[in-house]
């Protein structure tokens, strides 16, 4: 008779990630230490800006001094009174001191994920103690980022300083060094192939969404079509290509409200160029508990963004059961179906995307059976639980492919 010996579960890897706020990456964090592999989160956010992401004190690690005052000086709006090579010198200050902390504090660990921008000294002392290193980028490759916005800013006549060449540098040097490289959405690992990254280092790995926080809470209006879009405004979220689509838009009683940090000089650029009408609410920036009721209240969320890593704000929407309709480079195709939970256009295509808006609002039956069936998408996709799950996919088969490597090294006699 045969008998079959258990083969031990092997056990989680203890998993660093480092971050200059909180972004994902707390997100990620709580799935992790459910599931018993976080190793500890170093941030460059104060513990009391951090104590209500659920994480035992233990298990964070911060370095405040040189990028809480940056933040408390932008979101206070005297960042930007600053001289720009004076902005610059900060944020490249910033993002050197933490990277060198993250370095010297790196806990023992199987991995180590860090943040593109900061991550590349603790990737090389975490591949030096024998783990692996995981850039973390939430955007397109900073090259293909930095020529979209430059393109864009051209196209709408304000001035573009682009992206400091030491961080690109930065980046790409990450983008190099790392065993793997994880991207929300499809776009993004088209731009990192097209920049010459080779595909066995990237991987894919969209976001989550909180469906205990993001739920619906009431509903449009049945005489009315109220548009949404939540984000900052800028020309990186294709705010112009709305405002144009929005002025095509035939319907008697029809708005859009922007949800997010206003931009006071793009908003006088779209007056000038005749874009901006009274249809038009800026709600400036609102608190995550307020949003359920917006999405909720919403006919459609629109997000026609140039370039965006994955637009959470998207799976947020869906979640409450307003349908999006987004642009090719948002990440809606990672998250759901052209014609079904929402629409996706062309993006720089305001015609296109005026005429998704028509369709919808001349088909209020068509806009309800999108509405339900982007609550059937989010819940069947699953929250940051499943991100989780997949994360710690990639974590695992990295440190696999480290202990093949470390095996087939032969031992000196």
């Amino acid at each position: 008779m045969t008998t079959m010996t258990a083969v031990p579960a092997m056990p989680a890897p203890r998993v660093v990630l480092s971050v200059p706020g909180r972004f994902h990456t707390f997100d990620l964090a709580r799935q992790l230490h459910a599931r018993g592999a976080l190793a500890a989160v170093l941030s460059a956010y104060p513990w009391f800006k951090l104590e209500r992401e659920g994480l035992p004190r233990a298990l964070v690690q911060t370095r405040p001094w040189l990028h809480a005052p940056y933040m408390a000086l932008g979101s206070s709006g005297w960042l930007h009174r600053l001289p720009r090579p004076l902005q610059r010198h900060w944020e490249h200050a910033t993002r050197s001191d933490f990277g060198r902390w993250v370095a010297r504090r790196l806990p023992g660990c199987d991995v180590y994920v860090g943040l593109s921008g900061s991550s590349l000294a603790g990737g090389r002392r975490a591949q030096a103690q024998g783990a692996s290193y995981v850039c973390d980028r939430g955007s397109s490759h900073i090259r293909e980022q930095d020529a979209l916005l430059r393109a864009e800013h051209a196209e709408w006549g304000l001035p573009y300083v682009g992206i400091d060449p030491r961080a690109i540098d930065a980046e790409e040097a990450e983008y190099a060094a790392a065993d793997a490289v994880t991207l929300p959405s499809g776009f993004t690992i088209q731009t990192f192939l097209r920049h010459g990254v080779p595909a066995h280092k990237l991987r894919r790995l969209p976001y989550g969404v909180d469906l205990t926080r993001f739920h619906p809470v009431g509903e449009p209006a049945a005489d009315r079509f109220d548009l949404l879009f939540v984000g900052g405004m800028s020309l990186q979220k294709g705010l112009p290509y709305l405002l144009q689509a929005f002025a095509r838009l035939r319907h008697s009683r029809k708005s859009l409200s922007l949800a997010g940090v206003p931009s006071p000089l793009l908003i006088d650029r779209m007056r000038t160029l005749g874009l901006w009408s009274g249809d038009i609410r800026v709600l400036g920036h609102v608190p995550q508990p307020q949003l359920k009721t917006l999405y909720s209240r919403s006919h459609l969320l629109v997000l026609p963004s140039v370039q965006e890593g994955f637009g959470m704000v998207m799976a947020q929407a869906l979640a409450c059961g307003c349908p999006v309709v987004a642009s090719e480079h948002t990440g809606a195709r990672d998250l759901y179906r052209d014609g079904s939970e929402g629409c996706i256009v062309p993006v720089r295509d305001a015609p296109a995307l005026a005429e998704r808006l028509q369709a919808l609002a001349d088909d209020p039956g068509r806009r309800a059976a999108m509405s339900a069936a982007a609550l059937q998408r989010v819940r069947a996709i699953g929250g940051w639980a499943d991100y989780g799950e997949r994360a710690l996919g990639i974590y695992r088969e990295l440190c696999a492919a480290r202990h093949r490597a470390d095996v087939a090294v032969p031992v000196a006699a």
